[in-house]
């Protein structure tokens, strides 16, 4: 692990994760507060906009898959924390990268927040897109809902990009940007869709409110803990041993992982 710690290579993509995931936040949460401003009708009266769950959930696909295209290449655009605990658990990062990409995703949601706290200060009973549990929703119902959305969301982000892979040709930011926007679309009506634990961290740090907090960080984890097991103990299976995969979670050195006697390592959240 010290090893790793003093590439640069490694903190480039820590700041990556960090600088990606102000503008990310900025953008997909930007676009949901967007609609809360008064506007002027023809009888000169001002009126809100009403929730738009499209456009909502197509800003936040839309911010994923640009984000991803633009610094895939350096850190793997995981930009939340399920995909990053699910790309450990299939072996693409070390645990000391997981830990730090982590860290640097909720910090960039922060700055974000507090970013966006400004633009929007004169939005009246603004909660800055706070996760939280629709009227009749109780908890258990809510880390469902996130629990199903993070799953579909990892599975896709390790099936395309599995190394072994040669069927993908289309866009990999696009695929994993489509399936952001697809739980946003399902869960929003439900908990405001917290499948991205640094996301919801951030805004329950800036408006101090941490009520219900642990479902959005309980049901994504588990969700995407699950998808990346299932993928490579079920639906495709490896036959590297426990070894060259504790190997990667202390080393980090991907090129040592061999799979199903591949030597191409497998890959992270990158664009072809």
């Amino acid at each position: 692990m010290a090893s790793e710690f003093k590439k640069k290579a490694f903190w480039r993509a820590v700041i990556a994760e960090f600088l990606a995931m102000i503008f990310f936040v900025f953008i997909s949460i930007g676009a949901a507060l967007g609609l809360h401003f008064p506007v002027q009708d023809k009888a000169n009266e001002t009126v809100s906009r009403s929730q738009d769950i499209v456009k909502v959930s197509l800003a936040f696909g839309l911010a994923i898959a640009t984000m991803a295209q633009s610094v895939g290449h350096i850190s793997g655009a995981h930009l939340n924390p399920a995909v990053t605990v699910g790309c450990l658990l299939s072996c693409q990062i070390s645990i000391l990268k997981a830990i730090m990409y982590i860290i640097a995703q909720c910090l960039g949601a922060v700055v974000a927040t507090a970013i966006l706290s400004g633009i929007t200060s004169n939005v009246e009973n603004n909660t800055l897109g706070l996760n939280g549990l629709s009227t009749g929703v109780t908890a258990g119902q809510g880390l469902g809902v996130e629990i199903m959305v993070t799953f579909q969301l990892v599975l896709c982000v390790v099936a395309v990009t599995d190394k072994r892979r040669h069927d993908i040709s289309g866009s990999i930011p696009l695929a994993i940007g489509l399936s952001v926007a697809l739980g946003h679309l399902i869960a929003i009506d439900y908990t405001g869709c917290g499948m991205n634990p640094a996301r919801s961290f951030g805004m329950a740090v800036v408006t101090k409110n941490f009520q219900y907090h642990w479902i959005f960080w309980v049901g994504p984890m588990i969700g995407g803990a699950a998808a990346a097991l299932i993928y490579d103990f079920i639906l495709a299976p490896r036959t590297s041993d426990l070894t060259d995969r504790v190997k990667v979670w202390t080393s980090g050195q991907l090129e040592e992982y061999e799979l199903d006697g591949d030597d191409n390592p497998r890959m992270e959240m990158k664009p072809k």
